[in-house]
This record gives C-alpha cells, structure tokens and sequence, in this order.
C-alpha cells in the first residue's frame, strides 16, 4: 500500500460577495480534487485544538497524527530541525522574520515577508545580525526567503509572542514580546532596526523599487520536542516534500526523509510538478509521502482572491492531477488531500475552523463515493467530522475501510 497526503496550506477559506457566496476553492477550477471528493471520502477535519492558536505547526501536527498538546513546544524548534540544528535541553529557538514597518511615527507591520525577500539578499542580513547582535548565548541562523531562526541558550520560552502575519496593517505597539524575558527579546528587535536602517542590501533594494527589511520579529519560541517517529510508529519508509523549514522540522522530528525538489520556493512560482515527481519517484520504494504546498497560504495572507484561486488550481492541476495519474502503476493506494487550517482572505491570517479532507482509496470497500465536489460546504454537507484531528493519521494509515463504515 502506497500513502500519500497532499496538503494546500492555507487552502480553505470563507464565502466572499466578490465570489458570489463562494469560497476560493469553490470557485477554483478543481476536477481531480472533485474526483477524489465524488468516487472517496469526503469530511471535515478540526486540526486546531481548543486553546492553540491556530499555525502551520498546530495543524500539520495534527494533520499527521500527534496531538498538539503533547507534542507542541513552539514552531522554532521545528524549525530548527529542518536546518540541521540541534537544541540542547536548555535552548530555545525563535522564529525570526525580517519584517517591513512603514515610516510613521508609531511603526505599523506593511509587510511580514519584506516584500518576499529572496534568500541570497536575506542570507547577507542575518549573517550582519548574527555579527552585531550575537553573543556566546544568542545565535542567528539565516534559512529561506524572510523566514530565519535565532537560538538563545537559556533563553526565556514561556513569554507570549505574536505571529506577524497576524498583525498586517497594523501598529506593532501593543503586538510586541510579554511576559517573562520579553524585554531582551524586544531590546534585540529594536537594536536590529539601527543594523538594518543602512544596510547595502536594503539600499539595492529601495533602488530597485522594492520593500526593505526594516526590522526582525521574534516569535514561536520553544525547545525542542520529544517525538515518536511516525517510521517507527507504522513500520513504514517516508518522506516529506515542503519548500518550508517549519515542514522539514515536522517531518524530521517525524522520522521522515526530507525530498528535496529543485524550484520549490513556498510561493506561487513554486515548481507544483516537480514535488509530484519527486514524490511518486520516492514511492517506487517508499511508502509515505508527505507532499506540502505553501502558495493558498501566501495568497491568503495577502488578501489576493484572484491569486489564491489560481495557487489553488496550480496545486490540483500540477500536483493532484499528476500524483493520481501515476499512483496506480505503484500498486494500491491512499490519497488524502486537505488544508491544514483556512488562511480566510477576509482576515489575511488563520482561522480555527475545521477544514474539508478527501481520501481515495484503490481498494474495493474504502470509498464512499459521495458524487460530491471538494470544498468546504460540501464537506460541511457530508455531515462527516474528524475531532480531535490528529486521530484522522491512524484512520488513514490502518483502517480507513472500518473508519468508512463506522462512519457510514
């Protein structure tokens, strides 16, 4: 048996007037995603447990079957993972964006990508970072695009944190760093803005009309985590395909083997069919592929509608469309594909709502056939809920056929 989960980060959304009452994945041309929802299984899945706020590191832990309260200690030690770097028990590792603040008095958050800095400009900021504001305790790691990591040897993790691309828009006075330790973490921040104020590469890049990376913002700080590998948990070979250090973390900790796939970019130039490749090339072998697309999200938190609809027809055209295709000459099969949580245009961040999943499965007696097409009010339609979340990875792996009738 083959197992392949396909998730479009970010993918659900709410209804929109500009889409008549649609969502973007309603709207989104999406014929091998409906294959899957009219000849499998469709439902709903609650990947945010009550209490977290709803993330990337929430949802695809659950999504892949621990429960967060468990196994949740922060999204920088996941991160960490996926660059190789190992915590010692008394480390704790920030996620650390480069951010753009407008030029006002009191510092709004415009953008919380800078203008989706590349990693060759952003690699050159961090190293300077690391040089002027580092110290035998505080490290910084340059990673991909805007998206970066700082590991302070014990350093404070039970401070609260704001996500910055919860705050778009919006002043940053009442968003910065609480609680216990906060105020090295803030004084860090504010001392990264004198660094970055003259840097080279935000000169080149004024010039050349495009954001500059004003400041660093600390966030999703934690030690790492003690995980069971799913390897070792169902017997299996795996791996996992993500442009996204946070998902390479995930899958590291999981015990997955990171496929790295030329192109990825976690945007909307993202090479869609090379990870289809990749990972049906890794199937011949293997038994797991965990495939991860960052684009819905991106266009979510933008507030694109006209973006996230084509990210989202991308993604089934180039990646549901071409696992489907080859998967049967691999033998039998699962497919699942879902949204980890929606990223809903409307709020420009996530939401806690559950999200729609559909699993197709080659194996007489493991299919529905609810003649359904996928996106959420169908899903919410079926009537067929998975809660808590993370007990959806067992169902999948070993008795989806007695889940169907269970849940028949």
């Amino acid at each position: 048996m083959k197992y392949v989960i396909l998730l479009g980060d970010g993918m659900a959304d709410y209804p929109l007037p500009e889409l008549r009452g649609k969502t973007p994945l309603h709207a989104a041309h999406t014929p091998h995603m409906d294959r899957m929802a009219s000849e499998g299984t469709l439902g709903l899945v609650d990947t945010i447990p009550p209490g977290f706020t709803p993330g990337s590191d929430v949802a695809n832990l659950s999504v892949l079957g621990y429960d967060p309260s468990a196994y949740h200690s922060g999204r920088g030690p996941l991160e960490a993972a996926s660059m190789g770097i190992h915590l010692a028990p008394d480390d704790v590792a920030f996620r650390c964006n480069l951010v753009t603040f407008d030029s006002g008095d009191e510092p709004v958050m415009e953008d919380f990508t800078s203008g989706h800095i590349s990693s060759e400009e952003a690699r050159q900021i961090v190293l300077d970072l690391d040089a002027e504001l580092g110290s035998p305790d505080i490290t910084f790691y340059p990673g991909v695009g805007y998206r970066h990591l700082m590991v302070y040897k014990g350093g404070p993790s039970s401070l609260t944190a704001t996500p910055p691309h919860d705050i778009t828009g919006r002043p940053i006075g009442d968003h910065l760093p609480t609680g216990e330790g906060s105020d090295e973490i803030r004084q860090l921040m504010e001392r990264s803005r004198d660094i970055l104020k003259n840097h080279p590469v935000n000169r080149e890049r004024v010039a050349q009309g495009k954001k500059p990376a004003t400041s660093i913002w600390l966030w999703g700080q934690g030690r790492a985590p003690a995980m069971k590998p799913l390897t070792d948990r169902y017997g299996i070979k795996g791996g996992i395909i993500s442009a996204v250090d946070l998902l390479k973390g995930i899958g590291t900790y999981a015990g997955l083997e990171v496929l790295p796939v030329q192109g990825a970019t976690g945007y909307t130039d993202t090479n869609y069919r090379g990870k289809a490749e990749k990972a049906l090339a890794f199937l011949r072998d293997g038994d797991f592929v965990f495939l991860h697309v960052e684009a819905p999200d991106e266009m979510g938190h933008e507030g694109n509608i006209e973006g996230k609809i084509r990210a989202i027809e991308d993604f089934d055209r180039e990646v549901v469309g071409t696992v489907l295709s080859g998967i049967a000459s691999l033998g039998e099969f699962r497919v699942m594909v879902l949204s980890d949580h929606p990223t809903p245009i409307a709020l420009k961040t996530h939401s806690s709502d559950p999200v729609p999943f559909a699993v197709l499965s080659s194996v007489d007696g493991e299919n529905k056939a609810t003649g359904a097409c996928y996106h959420e009010a169908a899903a919410f339609d079926i009537g067929l809920m998975v809660s808590p979340g993370y007990l959806l990875m067992d169902y999948f792996m070993e008795n989806w056929r007695g889940f169907v009738e269970k849940k028949g």
